[in-house]
């Protein structure tokens, strides 16, 4: 029998506006837009309405980008926000001396910014956030939506970020960084990495990690893990059956993962999949089971959940289990290694 998968509840689905400027870097806009694009034609293949609504919004409404491609029909900056609204602002090619030249369309959208989304952030209970992918948290910093928070940027626009935000928590090292309803991203590729740990959190894992199969992007980085998510162990890889059956054990852990099962998931027999997991992932399809689970027991105990709860959560029928899962799986430390081939049940 095929597994049903239950739409996630997304009602109104999330505006993501993104500010485009003169010179906006192409590749800071195109490759989050990309992302969500990709995510609502997952969405559309299960059945489900689009999650996102792209639009497109600035003091402009043609401009230029980075590489020269004219980018026109831009919606001018909106008087007021339709919650919920996701603000992005995005990169310029330059340093700090040449993006932040305080030119009509940078003061436009700095004035607007602190008019009109500033005070939508403020309530704890917004609805609304601000994204911004490289010099777009220095336009953050000018328009005074920065505050103590702690925010990134590209690595040569720290110092430049710490000068415009002197209160603001600057990270370095970082691919992206969370403080309330401001999430800041150092930059170029760094925005797709956020698009998709945010497609993750409205959508589940499953189904960005889809999209990130169909983008070539294996190793997809968190805000504490400067290399790549321990549920991306054994993942660097083009097989569409082993992807399919990866998806579907971080969508629904804990249920009953049998081999067998898995094979029907992939629709080939089970000793085919298991062949599959040991050629493309480097380990056994039990073992990939094993390992989910516990890197989402793990993630629920850092959160604050109890025992039994983070266990049940993340698919083990009980702490004994868990146990003796955690015991053939030491914690790793931080880095790409993903769980060794041998150390878990064929």
């Amino acid at each position: 029998m095929a597994r049903q998968r239950l739409s996630p509840v997304v009602t109104p689905p999330v505006n993501l506006l993104f500010i485009v400027l003169p010179d906006t870097l192409l590749l800071d806009l195109a490759g989050p837009a990309e992302a969500f694009r990709l995510a609502n034609q997952q969405c559309a293949r299960q059945g489900w309405p689009p999650a996102f609504r792209l639009r497109f919004a600035g003091p402009q409404a043609q401009v230029r980008s980075s590489v020269g491609l004219t980018l026109a029909e831009l919606e001018p900056l909106p008087a007021t926000l339709e919650p919920p609204t996701w603000v992005l602002l995005l990169g310029r090619p330059g340093d700090a001396l040449q993006v932040i030249q305080r030119q009509p369309a940078w003061l436009d959208t700095r004035d607007w910014l602190a008019r009109t989304l500033g005070p939508a952030l403020a309530p704890l209970d917004t609805p609304h956030r601000l994204l911004t992918v490289c010099v777009g948290a220095l336009l953050a910093a000018d328009a005074g939506l920065l505050g103590q928070r702690s925010v990134t940027t590209h690595h040569e626009l720290l110092a430049d970020l710490r000068r415009l935000a002197p209160a603001a928590q600057v990270r370095a090292n970082r691919v992206f960084v969370q403080d309330g309803p401001v999430w800041s991203s150092a930059g170029i590729t760094a925005g797709i990495d956020l698009a998709l740990h945010l497609i993750a959190q409205v959508l589940g894992e499953g189904l960005a990690s889809a999209v990130a199969q169909v983008m070539v992007v294996f190793h997809r980085r968190g805000q504490e893990d400067p290399e790549r998510s321990p549920l991306l162990a054994g993942r660097s890889h083009l097989h569409p059956a082993v992807h399919a059956v990866q998806n579907a054990v971080v969508e629904a852990p804990a249920e009953d993962w049998t081999l067998e099962r898995m094979a029907a998931e992939a629709h080939v027999t089970p000793r085919h999949l298991t062949r599959l997991f040991r050629q493309h992932a480097g380990l056994s399809p039990r073992a990939h089971v094993e390992w989910v689970r516990l890197t989402l027991a793990r993630e629920a105990l850092a959160a604050g959940l109890s025992r039994p709860r983070a266990c049940a959560l993340a698919g083990f029928s009980s702490e004994r289990q868990w146990r003796r899962a955690a015991a053939r799986h030491p914690a790793p430390a931080p880095g790409p290694e993903g769980p060794p081939a041998d150390a878990a049940p064929s």
